[in-house]
């Protein structure tokens, strides 16, 4: 398997050095690096004395750490300990740090129609998705049409304010699909609380870019589908959240086939006809599950699910390098080399 850590990239050096040879104002940046949710994460701030920025990112970190330890299905967290709750589909009390990521995982689970679905950790686990390492095989045909039938979804989750029971044994959350956008609009809220005005906060790829760099926009490179190389740019407008969905971040070849980490809920197998899928929106959570979400519903399908989850900046490449978007998109992406046939829909 091959796992990329950037679908998206910051173009802050390289733009940086074009902007001081035209003359323009130097801006300081400040950045920290770590890894934490299974991916680098990267803050960079601008504009900011040295001291502020320090206890700002260190701040960042902080969080960052403490969301992982919470939000991991996989290892010993609060989340965890729900799902083994929610298997005995008896009510019980959920935990405050994972309620908010529930209710609004369900809200977006029916504005996806279904398609945006994190009940199906229980399908992320037999794949082998959940694992640090990678996974070399797909599992029994039979494992997979036998939890399908079962259809976990997050329509079988009750929730009364206080309690929360499944109606379903089979479901498991797992929030890799949101949590990362969720994380993401957290730290960056706490910037903007402790007087941060520019800044990227950047998880592997996936980030919400606030203010400026200096007297330029924040200049954003979006990732080829293939992994390598860069397909199209585009400048930020003030507070933006941009993430990408792609076939290259996890992925597995077996017998000749490849399987990527983006399961179709309805099939159980990865989502097919789509490479990638960008998505720019005010809120990252939003913006990480719809990229899924249009993702699995296909070169097709996309502009209906889209309608359905209010976002109007999408671009959707295709298994075929087809690249479709909307029109509001199509007025600020910047293509490196023209893509093969580009086709404008509306959501």
């Amino acid at each position: 398997m091959k796992r990329s850590l950037a679908g998206i990239a910051i173009l802050a050096v390289v733009a940086g050095l074009l902007y001081y040879a035209a003359g323009r104002r130097e801006v300081e940046l400040h950045q920290r690096e770590f890894f934490v949710m299974g991916t680098l994460v990267s803050i960079t701030i601008a504009d900011t004395d040295r001291a502020t920025a320090l206890r700002a990112m260190e701040a960042a970190e902080e969080d960052f750490r403490y969301m992982d330890r919470t939000w991991n299905p996989w290892k010993p967290s609060a989340l965890r300990r729900i799902n083994q709750l929610l298997a005995s589909t008896e009510w019980f009390s959920v935990a405050p740090s994972v309620e908010p990521l529930i209710r609004d995982s369900m809200e977006l689970y029916e504005r996806s129609g279904g398609l945006f679905n994190p009940a199906v950790g229980g399908l992320v686990a037999l794949w082998g998705f959940n694992r640090d390492e990678p996974p070399t095989t797909p599992p029994p045909r039979e494992a997979i049409g036998d939890l399908v039938a079962r259809a976990p979804s997050m329509a079988d989750i009750e929730f009364d304010g206080i309690r929360i029971r499944s109606r379903n044994a089979a479901v498991q959350l797992d929030f890799g699909a949101f949590a990362k956008g969720r994380a993401v609009r957290i730290v960056t809220d706490l910037l903007l609380e402790m007087g941060i005005r520019n800044a990227i906060v950047n998880a592997g790829g996936d980030l919400r870019a606030i203010g400026r760099r200096g007297d330029r926009p924040w200049r954003i490179a979006i990732r080829r589908p293939s992994g390598e190389g860069y397909l199209a740019v585009l400048e930020t407008r003030g507070d933006e959240s941009i993430f990408t969905s792609g076939d290259y971040e996890r992925w597995f070849e077996y017998q000749g086939r490849r399987y990527h980490h983006i399961l179709d809920p309805r099939t159980g197998y990865p989502a097919e006809g789509v490479s990638s899928v960008t998505v720019v929106h005010g809120d990252a959570g939003l913006a990480d599950a719809a990229a899924t979400a249009l993702f699995v519903a296909g070169p097709e399908k996309w502009p209906e699910t889209a309608r359905a989850m209010g976002v109007e900046q999408v671009m959707v490449v295709g298994s075929d390098g087809t690249v479709y978007m909307t029109p509001a998109m199509a007025e600020r992406i910047r293509f490196e080399e023209e893509p093969p046939r580009v086709v404008i829909r509306s959501p």
